[in-house]
C-alpha cells in the first residue's frame, strides 16, 4: 500500500463577472447632459487664452491648444466601467473609445495614459493585467505607446485613457461648423447600448456580440483622413448621448437644424428586435429626459424606436457634416476605408439648434 497521501487541488477562486462589479457600463456611465451642463455652467470659456481654440463652450470632442502656426496639441481623457466580462475586451473597447476622440478633431495620436481603478480583492492580478493588455494592444494598433499613467483602489471597476496628439490648424475639424445645405454622414451603426444591456442579462448571442466587438473596437482613424478635406465641415462622436444628443451638440453650436431620416439610419443586425424587447439601458432615458425639448419626432413614433435614438454608443462612430455635392465621394471613402456601415442619414438645414427626425 503506498505511502502516498494524496491532496486535493486547492480550489480555484471564483472570480466575478466584470459586470456584476459595476452599477453601469461603457459610456452609458457618462452623467446626462442636463446634469453636465449645470456643473458647466460657470465654467470659465478660453478667456486670456487665446492659444484654446476648442474648450468646453460646444461640448466638443477634446480640448485643443494650438503651439505655433502648424502645430495645434489636442488632449482628452475617456474612462469607463465594463460593459463585457472579458477583461481584454474590456480594455480594447475603453481605449478605443478614448482615441476617438482625437480623430474626432482631425488629429493624430502620439501617445496615451493610462487611467486604472480597480476593487482590490474582488479582481485577481491577472484579470486587471489582461485589461492593460487590451487597451495597449488597440494603442498599438493607432501607433502610440501607453507612456505611464495612475492607478487607485476604487468600489467598480473603471478604465481609459488619456490621450494627447497634434494636428495643423487647417485640419481642426469642430463639432460647430455644420453649414445649411450639407449632407450628414455616420460612419457606424447604432444600438451598442442595446447590445450591452442585452449582454448584462446573459441574452446577448455570440455572434450579437462579436458584431458589437467588432464595432467598438475599430478605430476611427478616418477622420484624421477626412480633415484634411476642406469640403468636410464639421466632425464629432457618437457616445454616451446617443445620435440625438451629439446630434443636438452639432446642431446648437452650428445655429443650425440637423434633419434625419429614420429609415437610413443604420443599426446594429439584433437591435431593433432587442429595443422592441425592452433591453435599452438606464441612459436612453436619462438622455431623452435631458435633451428631449431639442429634438422633434415623427408624431406616434413608438417608445422602442425613441429608445433606438437616445442609445447611449461606446465607441460609436463619427457624425460628419460635409458638401452635399461631394456626400457620395466622401461616403466611399470612408466605407473602402474599413467602415461598411456608413450611411448617409440626413442633412443640414437653416434654423434653430435642434434635431428633427422624418
Amino acid at each position: 500500500m503506498s505511502d502516498t497521501i494524496e491532496r486535493e487541488a486547492p480550489a480555484k477562486p471564483v472570480v466575478p463577472r466584470l459586470t456584476s462589479l459595476a452599477h453601469g457600463g461603457g459610456c452609458g456611465c457618462k452623467l446626462a447632459p442636463s446634469v453636465l451642463q449645470q456643473l458647466l455652467a460657470e465654467h470659465p470659456a478660453a478667456g486670456p487664452y487665446k492659444q484654446l481654440l476648442v474648450g468646453t463652450e460646444t461640448g466638443d470632442d477634446a480640448a485643443v491648444w494650438q503651439i505655433d502656426a502648424e502645430t495645434c496639441v489636442v488632449a482628452t481623457t475617456d474612462f469607463f466601467m465594463p460593459m463585457v466580462d472579458d477583461p481584454r475586451d474590456f480594455g480594447r473597447i475603453a481605449a478605443t473609445n478614448a482615441i476617438s476622440d482625437i480623430y474626432a478633431m482631425g488629429g493624430r495620436p502620439i501617445m496615451a495614459l493610462a487611467i486604472l481603478g480597480m476593487p482590490l480583492g474582488q479582481l485577481p492580478i491577472e484579470a486587471t493585467r489582461e485589461i492593460l493588455k487590451g487597451g495597449a494592444a488597440i494603442c498599438a494598433e493607432a501607433g502610440i505607446p501607453v507612456a505611464g499613467g495612475h492607478s487607485i483602489d476604487a468600489p467598480e471597476p473603471i478604465y481609459g485613457l488619456a490621450v494627447i496628439g497634434l494636428l495643423h490648424p487647417r485640419n481642426l475639424r469642430r463639432n460647430s461648423g455644420a453649414k445649411p445645405g450639407d449632407a450628414l454622414i455616420l460612419t457606424k451603426a447604432l444600438g451598442v447600448g442595446i447590445y450591452s444591456a442585452a449582454f448584462k442579462k446573459g441574452e446577448l448571442a455570440p455572434a450579437a456580440y462579436d458584431e458589437m466587438l467588432a464595432s467598438v473596437t475599430l478605430l476611427n482613424r478616418i477622420g484624421a483622413e477626412l480633415a484634411k478635406d476642406d469640403d468636410v465641415h464639421a466632425v464629432t462622436d457618437v457616445t454616451g448621448f446617443g445620435i440625438l444628443g451629439h446630434g443636438l451638440e452639432m446642431a446648437r453650436g452650428s445655429g443650425v437644424t440637423l434633419r434625419l431620416r429614420l429609415a437610413d439610419l443604420p443599426f446594429l443586425s439584433e437591435a431593433e428586435r432587442l429595443a422592441q424587447e425592452g433591453r435599452v439601458t438606464g441612459a436612453s432615458h436619462r438622455n431623452w429626459a435631458s435633451y428631449g425639448e431639442g429634438v422633434e419626432l415623427p408624431a406616434a413614433l413608438p417608445d422602442w424606436r425613441r429608445h433606438l435614438l437616445a442609445d447611449p454608443q461606446t465607441s460609436g462612430g463619427l457624425l460628419i457634416s460635409c458638401a452635399p455635392e461631394r456626400a457620395r465621394d466622401i461616403l466611399a471613402q470612408i466605407r473602402e476605408a474599413g467602415y461598411p456601415a456608413a450611411r448617409i442619414i440626413g442633412a443640414v438645414e437653416a434654423g434653430p439648434g435642434r434635431v428633427v427626425v422624418d
